[in-house]
């Protein structure tokens, strides 16, 4: 059995239009990273299954699924999501999900799960948008809270953008915190209201950025006592991401996931981690940031 658990399907396969394909770049070439590293093994990558349609309904509303399975949404839906719409694009995104609710199950045995893709914040309860059509986080803390009792968990979203869809769909749930920590002039332009909101300026640098970190989280934790942590690990936080407009370093980067994946270690909180965004033009820094993210959750590796 694996003890690094990471999910990640390499037989599936979208094709996309050229305009579209270099953000995708990076879910081909970041698990060659992970083993040619020594950071995982490939027995460490479990392949996703699809989600049962029922599962998905209790965070997305029947209507917005029917539409999105049988291909039905508009052009001004289809515009908003960001990505052309088809019946390979539907699968990845159940793929996603599906991967991150195995994760989350697989956290809960050998304390960290990793999902090369997921991260589909901006995923409503009833749309998407910004190249998000389901909220692959939120359908897993939702199946954790029905099929395995949890009534605490936490979501820590430290991508550059608000996790709006996510703040939506908890908006009254009191058995989720969500967290997000993200630029304050940056996409989305209207925000939703998360439990804790952290604004940003424009050119946050690294001690601002960690400073807070360090400060908010174990309180957050040690008040909360979530006993479950899904952690958004958005690499666009950097200072050469193309839509970030924040200043972190990539060490600075690698340094909040070691303030995240730490406290979860020495708390026994188990974490499912997914990858969210990253922008720069140069696909090797993308990669690179994200394989960090990566080292640092299996230098924290537990079993309970």
């Amino acid at each position: 059995m694996s003890l690094f658990p990471i999910a990640f399907d390499k037989t599936f396969k979208l094709d996309l239009p050229s305009s579209h394909r270099f953000p995708m770049e990076k879910y081909k070439l970041l698990p060659e990273k992970i083993v040619n590293s020594g950071t995982a093994l490939e027995i460490d990558f479990f392949k996703p299954t699809l989600p049962k349609k029922e599962d998905i309904l209790i965070t997305h509303e029947k209507n917005y699924l029917n539409k999105l399975l049988n291909l039905n949404l508009d052009k001004s839906e289809i515009r908003r999501i960001g990505f052309p719409l088809s019946s390979d694009l539907i699968k990845r995104e159940l793929l996603i999900a599906g991967g991150t609710i195995e994760g989350a199950i697989k956290s809960i045995k050998c304390g960290v799960s990793m999902n090369i893709a997921g991260g589909t914040h901006h995923a409503f309860s009833n749309k998407g948008e910004g190249f998000c059509l389901l909220n692959d986080q939120a359908i897993a803390a939702n199946y954790l809270i029905k099929y395995k009792k949890l009534k605490r968990i936490l979501i820590v979203d430290l991508d550059v953008h608000q996790g709006n869809g996510t703040a939506e769909i908890f908006n009254s749930n009191p058995n989720v915190f969500t967290f997000s920590m993200h630029g304050k002039k940056n996409y989305p332009f209207k925000k939703e209201k998360s439990d804790l909101d952290i604004e940003l300026e424009d050119n946050t640098s690294d001690v601002e950025y960690l400073n807070i970190l360090k400060n908010i989280l174990p309180r957050l934790i040690n008040k909360f006592k979530p006993e479950f942590i899904f952690y958004l690990a958005g690499v666009d936080v950097i200072q050469t991401d193309k839509l970030g407009r924040l200043s972190l370093s990539i060490d600075g980067c690698e340094k909040r996931d070691q303030i995240v994946f730490s406290i979860c270690k020495k708390e026994k909180i188990p974490v499912q981690c997914s990858m969210g965004g990253g922008y720069s033009e140069n696909i090797d820094i993308i990669v690179n940031t994200h394989l960090n993210t990566f080292k640092t959750a299996k230098k924290n590796l537990y079993n309970f």
